[in-house]
């Protein structure tokens, strides 16, 4: 292999391969370096892979479920096969639970009555034909489980919830970044693994290329930072970080694997969940399971790590996801035997992700993304295609920034808001559905 290419691309996640698939796109050879083994292998692997119109600004929901229809339409969007077989996209919808800590869920209609995305409010007569299993009490604010008042309802019942058809889970996201890479090869992309990258090298003030930890120098006047948790690490290597207002660091987070409730087939008649009320949202797994993760309430810990030295066994949080959630589902059992996942979130200082240049010449960064922009991948990739090919042709991104045409509901969002030089969004939830 050439050790010159017109692009690289630090990070092989589902965002690295989709830039890589729209650069390719337009006409560059991009090389995608990762230091794992394989695709999709690191972050991307452990999401849940949720795909949800609903986010708490108008720009993130219009991209949001504009990405709906690429995933149903996954095959016509790559173009070309993978010789292990295609994601599967489940639109199975997602019910999301009126709380009062959510606002009874009006801002989330407003938004999705702005963009024209279907949804459909639920009295809990409604919600309890949808999932007959659950218990409507309420039992927020969330609590451990060492709180005496944990389990016990704190009056009222759920008054409804929000149903948005236009969503569900896709079954395999590392497949489906390994989709990504085939189609991607197949314009000229080429990709290497275990490669670590140790310096951003720069030439006549910007960047030249990178070297790995082989010694191995590859020169590239584009360099694109798209390393998931380890995202922070790399722009300090580029000496990019003292121009963004808003940073990135590495969150551990937790994903149970638990049996689906007894007499019921959550598989093949659940749906993407979110409860607010009880801190948790969930959806089904093949062989009738369900996937549990943590909504952030205020009463868990975050535990920021370094993305190369952290714990992967699980914690007493396993259990207080799945205790939290048998309270909305009293048919859950809570097994002995712990399954799941234990991985990281690249995370932004206002959980909105940035997909931007950066004050050294030629190098971009697309990051904070882990946790939250699996459902946008193939979108972030044709913006990240679109601001390069902008910016190399000399365009001020920071004075003018790209526009993007979402092409299926013909709207137009400024690639702007993901601005590295932003305020942090007081829109934002701080928060994310894994």
């Amino acid at each position: 292999m050439s050790d010159s290419y017109d692009s690289i691309i630090i990070g092989a996640g589902i965002i690295g391969a989709a830039t890589a698939l729209g650069l390719a796109r337009k006409g560059r050879r991009p090389l995608v370096i990762d230091k794992l083994p394989a695709s999709g292998y690191g972050s991307t692997g452990g999401s849940c892979a949720i795909i949800r119109p609903y986010y708490s600004t108008v720009d993130g929901s219009a991209i949001a479920y504009e990405s709906h229809f690429y995933w149903k339409d996954w095959k016509d969007f790559l173009g070309f096969p993978d010789e292990r077989g295609l994601a599967r996209y489940v639109d199975c919808g997602c019910l999301v639970m009126k709380t009062e800590g959510n606002g009874m869920l009006r801002h989330a209609m407003e938004l999705m009555t702005e963009i024209g995305a279907p949804f459909d409010d639920l009295d809990r007569k409604a919600v309890l034909a949808k999932l007959p299993i659950i218990e409507t009490k309420c039992f927020g604010p969330a609590k451990r489980p060492e709180d005496e008042a944990f389990g016990e309802p704190t009056g009222g019942e759920i008054q409804g919830a929000v149903f948005f058809p236009t969503g569900g889970y896709v079954t395999d996201p590392q497949l489906a970044t390994h989709n990504l890479q085939r189609a991607a090869e197949a314009l000229g992309a080429e990709f290497r693994f275990n490669c670590e990258v140790t310096e951003i090298r720069r030439a006549d003030g910007r960047v030249a290329g990178v070297t790995l930890a082989d010694g191995t120098a590859i020169d590239a006047d584009v360099v694109v930072n798209i390393a998931g948790p380890h995202s922070a690490k790399v722009n300090r290597l580029a000496g990019v970080e003292e121009g963004m207002r808003i940073k990135t660091r590495a969150l551990r987070h937790e994903v149970a694997h638990v049996p689906s409730p007894k007499g019921f087939d959550f598989e093949h008649d659940g749906m993407v969940c979110s409860d607010n009320d009880v801190g948790t949202y969930c959806r089904p797994e093949m062989g009738n399971y369900v996937l549990i993760g943590s909504e952030d309430p205020e009463c868990d810990e975050r535990e920021w790590v370094d993305p190369d030295d952290f714990d992967r066994n699980f914690s007493e949080q396993w259990r207080v996801m799945v205790m939290r959630l048998a309270q909305r589902y009293p048919g859950l059992g809570i097994p002995n035997q712990t399954k799941g996942v234990v991985e990281l979130y690249d995370v932004s200082d206002d959980w909105i992700p940035i997909y931007d240049k950066s004050d050294l010449p030629g190098f971009y960064m697309g990051v904070g993304t882990s946790g939250n922009q699996f459902k946008n991948a193939p979108i972030a990739g044709e913006m990240m295609a679109d601001l390069i090919e902008a910016c190399e042709a000399g365009r001020d991104h920071d004075r003018d920034p790209v526009t993007f045409r979402l092409k299926h509901t013909g709207r137009e969002v400024s690639i702007g808001f993901y601005s590295r030089r932003r305020e942090v969004n007081p829109d934002s939830s701080f928060s994310v559905l894994g």
